[in-house]
């Protein structure tokens, strides 16, 4: 219509449209709303039409006058001076999510309810490891609740990614709570690091900022898991086109659980395995060492008694723990920013060790043969350990409770 005349060209002067147009001349809601939006407002856009459902979305761009149209037609009245759609409101803010599985609901468990604690503290990778109906997956969907806040800048990000991806309602607020995926081990290496055309965030972007829960961590492909290898190290999940290379970001704090071996009972109290030493081995070799050097926690999880069950008093609530993880994470805003990811200078800064504690490194890689990796990654959990204590120095002590969360894999190399 502006090209023929019918509609002057000036209504049109920093003036932005998005939508989908339906046969019958309807406007649908599309994906990336907010970063549609963000754009149109940076390439120097002051008014947006937009469908409907979408409105809410783009009015999170403060600056831009949002218009709310339901159809090409009302588009085109608007265009032309004969109706004036109300201004979108922002919507508000989405604080939905996990937050609502509190901490308290899991009994006993204390070793693996403390790991859950560091985990959060510090943005420790975690692999909880035991038999089928000890309480993994609910241990881990509670690592959200004990999460902070999405700030601002990161709310933007997460919501934008969730919007472009298509897996979020039209009209939703900021994303203020930690996002929780947990894909499944038949996910595509698509669905999982990213892809498509044109490229879309995988489950690993989804949840940025937030949880990333892998069960059944020996099931995935291993050609899936090597992939996360470089994303986890840079936060970073890159999709090369032959056209393009798109970045999305993906700091993600991993949860990982599997079975002890392929029937799941080996070590249970009331239950045989029936797994041959070649199952076993066979298992052992399913999830690799980088991989899980890459895990700084990992637990064993046993399977309670229902005497234990009945008789073991509730533990603390998510909001108890969740007020540690804050203070523990405000000591690491003065360092410059979480343990999980202080360069190995910053950690020889803040993670002396006194002699015991030296000796009790090379105990460790002499007769538990972790790597220098995990020599690394102990040392910044046993710096989570003493922030959590209000501590200024890392004592034997903080050093040694870390270590025994890398029994398992130090257990895995003394089987081969």
């Amino acid at each position: 219509p502006s090209a023929t005349g019918q509609i002057p060209n000036e209504r049109f002067a920093e003036v932005a449209a998005i939508g989908e147009i339906a046969l019958d001349g309807g406007l649908r809601p599309n994906r990336g709303t907010l970063g549609l939006a963000e754009a149109a407002w940076n390439a120097g856009a002051h008014t947006l039409l937009c469908p409907f459902d979408s409105a809410p979305e783009a009015a999170l761009v403060g600056e831009l006058v949002v218009h709310a149209v339901r159809s090409l037609t009302e588009a085109v009245e608007w265009a032309r001076g004969t109706s004036q759609p109300s201004r979108a409101v922002a919507a508000a803010p989405d604080f939905g999510g996990e937050a609502e599985h509190d901490l308290a609901e899991v009994r006993g468990l204390a070793v693996a309810r403390r790991a859950l604690e560091v985990a959060a503290a510090g943005g420790h990778h975690l692999l909880l490891v035991g038999p089928p109906g000890c309480g993994k997956s609910m241990l881990a969907r509670r690592l959200p609740s004990l999460l902070p806040s999405l700030d601002d800048t990161e709310a933007r990000v997460v919501t934008r990614l969730h919007s472009v991806a298509g897996v979020r309602p039209p009209g939703r607020g900021l994303m203020r709570r930690p996002a929780f995926r947990a894909p499944h081990h038949s996910v595509s290496r698509a669905g999982l690091i990213g892809g498509g055309s044109p490229p879309r965030p995988g489950e690993l972007s989804l949840a940025h900022q937030g949880v990333l829960f892998l069960d059944e961590l020996a099931e995935y492909p291993r050609s899936l898991l090597e992939a996360l290898r470089e994303p986890l190290e840079s936060g970073e999940a890159w999709i090369a086109r032959a056209a393009m290379t798109v970045r999305f970001p993906a700091v993600v704090l991993l949860i990982a659980a599997m079975n002890p071996c392929p029937c799941g009972w080996l070590g249970h109290p009331r239950r045989s395995c029936s797994c041959t030493p070649t199952d076993l081995a066979r298992y052992a070799t399913r999830v690799s060492g980088p991989i899980l050097d890459r895990l700084d926690l990992q637990i064993e999880v046993p399977a309670l008694t229902s005497d234990e069950l009945l008789r073991v008093a509730p533990g603390e609530s998510s909001a108890t723990v969740h007020a540690r993880v804050l203070a523990a994470r405000a000591r690491q805003r003065e360092r410059g920013g979480l343990n999980a990811m202080l360069s190995n200078s910053a950690l020889r800064h803040c993670a002396m060790l006194d002699r015991a504690g030296a000796r009790m490194i090379e105990d460790a890689v002499d007769r538990g043969g972790i790597s220098a990796r995990a020599v690394h990654r102990a040392l910044r959990v046993a710096r989570t350990i003493a922030d959590l204590a209000g501590e200024e120095r890392v004592s034997a002590m903080r050093l040694a409770e870390a270590l025994q969360y890398r029994a398992y894999e130090a257990r895995r190399f003394v089987a081969r």
